[in-house]
């Protein structure tokens, strides 16, 4: 809970965070973006083995504290990898997965996608774009009429506009108030230290 002061300003209580949440959409397939480099292809994980799951998961988002997936037990985590709808990619490069794509198709043409990165030591070097381009075209097949992701403040820097860039536009704002991970042991207590521990 958030307690209101002067000025519109909210004090929020010790141990909680908030960000800053952009959704956004994409009602029509975008022109083809450019192709994955030599030597990376998008691999599909149809039944992805929790640990497996959760260490990819971890590499890519400890850095912008990603702790949605790690409050599940490995038998639920197996539970929502597998449901119908959910589908499940790595992007590899010479054997290695360096980067995560989560879709969730849902009724009636709508399809979200959950979770999207690449591991630090990829990202900012021009692969994005071509992995986005590669994931929209799994999206989109003739029955997509919808795809939305959404992104928030304690997300990459660069990540909101990267999305618009790729064709998303955005269509909703809103604020997230949530326990801190690192104080619940689902993160390190290092984790992102550049956000301070209250």
């Amino acid at each position: 809970m958030a307690f209101p002061l002067s000025d519109g300003y909210h004090l929020l209580p010790p141990g909680k965070m908030a960000a800053v949440v952009t959704w956004l959409e994409m009602r029509s397939r975008p022109q083809p973006g450019p192709a994955l480099p030599p030597g990376f292809e998008l691999v599909p994980r149809p039944s992805p083995e929790p640990a497996e799951y959760l260490a990819l998961f971890r590499a890519i988002g400890e850095p912008w504290l990603w702790f949605g997936r790690l409050r599940s037990s490995p038998e639920e985590l197996r539970g929502l990898l597998t449901q119908e709808g959910v589908e499940v990619f790595h992007l590899v490069c010479g054997g290695e997965a360096v980067g995560l794509l989560e879709m969730n198709r849902e009724a009636g043409g709508e399809v979200e996608i959950a979770y999207f990165g690449l591991v630090p030591q990829w990202a900012g070097r021009g692969l994005g774009a071509a992995f986005m381009s590669a994931a929209l075209e799994l999206a989109w097949r003739p029955d997509t009429r919808r795809v939305w992701l959404h992104t928030c403040t304690f997300d990459h820097p660069a990540a909101l506009r990267f999305y618009r860039k790729a064709g998303f536009q955005p269509y909703q704002r809103g604020l997230e108030i949530f326990d801190d991970p690192r104080l619940h042991g689902l993160l390190a207590r290092d984790t992102a230290p550049e956000v301070p521990l209250l």
